[in-house]
């Protein structure tokens, strides 16, 4: 199935930061959930936690042949950062933008978001369930 826009909710978290660290990705298209994914990615920062799972929504977004993304998150820094707004000075952190910024190409737009917390409490949700089963 092909999907034309899809709208994106991603956490990244880590307990101790840096320390056990899981991602979480809701999508949506409209008002149908098109999939969860919860993933423990073992030692990293909040940050770095942040950027994997855009990098994991990115893959999933090409698997499902979308055309738009809507991606919606609540750290301001990777939002701002993949807007180019901010510079980007952590080296980790770098090659991860490098490696969202590639899997960003053949959309026809993707654009981010910073949400408060509370409107993320699903991919929040899975993030902790991630560390929380592999820990």
């Amino acid at each position: 199935m092909k999907y034309q826009k899809l709208e994106i909710y991603t956490d990244g978290g880590a307990r101790g930061n840096p320390g056990p660290a899981g991602i979480g990705v809701v999508i949506w298209q409209g008002h149908e959930l098109v999939g969860t994914y919860s993933k423990f990615i073992g030692h990293a920062t909040n940050n770095q936690a942040e950027y994997q799972a855009i990098v994991y929504a990115l893959e999933q977004a090409k698997r499902l042949k979308a055309e738009e993304l809507d991606f919606y998150l609540d750290s301001e820094l990777v939002v701002n950062q993949l807007s180019r707004k901010y510079k980007i000075k952590d080296e980790n952190l770098g090659t991860l933008f490098v490696k969202a910024w590639n899997l960003m190409v053949g959309f026809k737009s993707v654009n981010f978001s910073h949400i408060p917390r509370y409107k993320n409490v699903e991919a929040d949700k899975l993030v902790n369930q991630a560390i929380d089963l592999k820990k």
